[in-house]
Formats: C-alpha cells, structure tokens, sequence
C-alpha cells in the first residue's frame, strides 16, 4: 500500500519542522466536487485557477479550506428560503453569521487563520447580505488581504442585482471566481421565490422584481465570462417550485458560460425563521436531487460537494473551525507568516501526485470488470482523500457510485448527531445515522464495531473498516471487485 500520511496530524503540527518530519515518518492517523475534471481535462490556465480551490475542483477540496468572511451585511433582495437573524454555531447555512466584521477586523482575522491553518487557500465573501451591494466593504477587505497575502485566492458571491455595476472592479482585482446564485431564467417562477428587490432607490415586488432581477443576473454573468472570470453558478432546489425549471436554468447559464453549476437543496427547518420553513414548503430528499444532478450530468460541470456553508465558514468543506476565531481569539497586532502554508503545500504535492495515481489505477482496473453492478458507497473520511474516520465520529458521509463505468462522486450526508459521543454508542443517533444512509448500499470506515455494523446490516447496509486508511478511489474499487469482480477479467 505505500506510505500512508495523515494530513490531520501534518496540518496540526506545530512547525515546518514537525510537518516534514511527519511526512517523512509516515504513520496512520490515530482515531480511527465542483468539477473532478483534472488538468488533463481543461485548459493548462483554467486549471492552474482552479486546482486549489476546494469549490471549484471536486479533488481540491480534500486538501484546501476556505475561509468566508463576514463583511457585507446589507443585502438588496428578500429571497423565501433566508433569514439572516438566525444564528447557531452548529447550523451550516448560508447567510449565517456569529459575528460582523469591518474590512480591518476581517484583515486580523484571516492572517491569524492563515498562521493557524495551512489549509488555506481562498478567501471569500458570502454576506451575510450581499457582497455586490456592499461593495465598499468587500472592496476594502479584499484590497487589505490581497497585499499582506498575495497569493491567496479571492472570491465573492453575489444575487447578481448589483454585480454589472462592479465587473470591472472585480477584474481589476485579480477575483477570478464568482458565484451568483441564480434560480430561475422565468420571472414567473421567480415570483414564488422572491418577495422583493430593491433596486435603483426603489424596492420592487411581483413580476416586476422578478423581471428586473434576472435581466441583471444574465447581464453579469456574461459580462464576466468576458472578461475570463470563472463563474459558478448556485441554484436552490425548491420542490413545487423551480425543481422542474433547473433543467432550463441549466441550459441558459452554462450556453452564456458558466464555468460550474452547483444544484443546492433547500433548508427549511421551521426553527430558522423562513418564509418557506414557516409555511411547510420541504425541501428535497437526498435522491430527488441526485436525480436532477444525474439529468444535468451530460456536458455539464456540477459541483457535488457543496456544504452550504455560514458566511463566516473556516476551515475544509465538512467542517467548520470559525468559533475558534471568533474576534475575542484574534490577536490585536499580527504579522503573516507563510513558512506553515509554503510547507504543507509542498506535503500537499506530494500526497496529490499518490492520489492521481491511486484513482488512475482504480479507473484502469474498474475498466476490465464486466459486471452490471452499480452500488452507492458511504465513505468516512477527514479529508485527504482516504477513508479515515471511525463510523462513530463521522459528522458526514461522502457518496460516491461505483460500477465497471468508473466512480463517481455523488455529494454527502450530513449526520445531525454522531453515534459515539465520549465513547459511548446511543441508540437513537444511530438510528438518525441509519436514516441519513437510506439508499446507501455499503459504508466504508476506518474502523465500527460490532452493534452498529449489524444493525447496518439488518436496514440492507454493508458496513466495513476493511479498507481503513486506503485512498478512497482504491477502497472504493477492492470493495466492487471483491464483492462484483470478475477474477478471468481482473487476472
């Protein structure tokens, strides 16, 4: 199998020192999608833009984190499924918040996360309101982040109504990803979703909002894709609503050159205030959205592994560290220092040129099985690329569907509470696990025990730590062929 490296523990390590001694003493960790396209697959400057950036390539986002910083509160629409008052430091969702950033906190804040988390690699702007519409703030911040660290990647999100009138700006700023959350190309779909705008000193509603609005989001995206700024595109899956119409929201965007079309389900939990959680409009199952996923899949780049993160979001996508720096944690005075990310990058390298391998080899032998099987897999991992978590500690499950065509990465399951909690299994978690699985044919985890695996087993689930510590691709593929494989076609 190779030398195995664990990333948790290189990336907690104290010094350049400590991460170059991990990784040359190898070790095994001791608890136990965008685009996955690669740079063979697009242009050589397409890549280089997104090859670090956890949501724009499905295999970045193993290794790379992404802060989001809380700046631009005001916000020009009313959207039904948000509502910026709420705060939980548990809830993943955008809009959310714990604390309000000026441009000079932001400042502090993100150089102390990047002494503190090599991971690092883009900075974004996701609110709470509206980065376009308060443009002032976000100006300021990314202009005093870029020049302390340079090569930070910079990226803004948007509901499009204010973005034509900063385009340029943006270009001029060296952002070369936006997202602009589009869900509609129909002013009359949009009119369920959208109760107001305000636009031009003057708030509108109905048909005329709606109308206004799309007519600017197509505006900006074009002038974008202009201007060569990678644009993503997020679209809020609202069953009874738009689900029908994202086919057609698709096509638009990606014939006016959107880079990337992430298809995001609804959060309606009544406890968040929305007009859409108080009204009892659901959001969809999991495999009403990989069937919309699966319908958009022909010549189209999905994002798959969006985690709908909080506009203050710290840390690789899965999880999230910002309440380890919350203002009260930043020191006043703080100098950069880029010796700890310069180190993991080169550790990073090196994992990333194993891990291409590994899946290049898991594809080739995929390839010579002629079996009609096509199984949905639940991986527990900490990121890295490897299946690395105990069952009992997963906070989420990575899907991916594996059959002779190849693997490929479906998104992930959130679990709302973790099975072992201070080494204890609880039954009723367990059983929220189970349902958070439905559909799931096999679970692949570092390490469970006997109970959860047999009841995993009576709700029709294979469960097991076989492959613990593998690449993901490799176990993934040992699992199918043991369980599928043909031995004359793999001889």
């Amino acid at each position: 199998m190779g030398q195995i490296v664990s990333l948790a523990s290189l990336t907690s390590a104290k010094s350049t020192e400590d991460m170059r001694k991990a990784l040359e003493g190898g070790g095994c960790a001791s608890s136990s999608c965008g685009s996955s396209d690669g740079p063979s697959d697009m242009a050589p400057e397409i890549w280089d833009k997104i090859k670090d950036h956890p949501c724009y390539s499905e295999e970045a986002h193993h290794y790379f984190a992404r802060m989001h910083v809380a700046v631009a509160p005001a916000c020009n629409i009313q959207c039904n499924y948000c509502n910026r008052k709420y705060d939980c430091a548990n809830e993943s969702r955008p809009g959310v918040v714990s604390e309000k950033l000026t441009p000079e906190d932001a400042a502090r804040k993100v150089i102390t996360v990047a002494n503190e988390v090599p991971q690092l690699s883009v900075l974004g702007i996701a609110g709470p309101g509206d980065a376009c519409y308060d443009w002032k703030k976000t100006k300021a911040t990314f202009y005093s982040i870029a020049k302390e660290i340079p090569d930070i990647k910079l990226c803004l999100s948007t509901n499009g109504l204010a973005l034509p009138d900063h385009v340029d700006e943006i270009a001029d700023m060296n952002i070369d990803h936006v997202t602009i959350t589009i869900n509609m190309v129909d002013p009359q779909v949009g009119v369920g979703i959208y109760p107001w705008i305000f636009y031009q000193h003057k708030r509108w509603t109905g048909l005329d909002a709606s109308k206004i609005l799309h007519e600017r989001q197509m505006l900006g995206l074009e002038m974008l894709t202009s201007r060569g700024i990678l644009t993503k595109i997020n679209s809020v899956m609202i069953p009874g609503v738009n689900d029908h119409h994202l086919p057609e929201v698709n096509k638009v965007v990606k014939a006016k050159g959107a880079f990337l079309h992430n298809i995001m389900p609804l959060i309606s939990d009544p406890a968040h205030g929305t007009h859409y959680g108080l009204t009892g409009q659901r959001g969809p199952t999991a495999a009403e959205l990989k069937t919309l996923q699966d319908q958009l899949s022909d010549g189209t780049k999905l994002m798959r592994h969006c985690r709908q993160c909080r506009a203050d979001a710290v840390g690789l996508l899965g999880e999230d560290r910002g309440q380890e720096f919350n203002m009260v944690h930043v020191p006043e005075t703080v100098t950069y220092d880029p010796s700890k990310r310069e180190a993991y990058r080169e550790i990073v390298a090196k994992e990333r040129g194993e891990h291409v391998a590994s899946k290049e080899a898991a594809k080739a032998e995929l390839r010579t099985m002629s079996a009609d099987a096509k199984v949905l897999v639940a991986v527990a991992t900490k990121g890295g690329g490897r299946i690395n978590q105990h069952f009992g500690h997963a906070k989420e499950f990575q899907v991916y569907e594996v059959g002779a065509f190849g693997i490929t990465f479906v998104g992930h399951r959130k679990v709302e509470s973790q099975y072992c909690e201070g080494g204890w299994g609880e039954d009723a978690a367990l059983d929220g696990v189970i349902s958070t699985l439905e559909g799931i044919d096999v679970v692949l985890c570092s390490k469970i025990g006997d109970c959860p695996k047999d009841q995993l087993t009576a709700a029709g689930i294979v469960a097991t730590d076989d492959y613990a510590h593998e690449w993901i691709e490799a176990g993934l593929t040992a699992w199918f062929a043991a369980a599928h494989g043909d031995v004359a076609l793999r001889a």
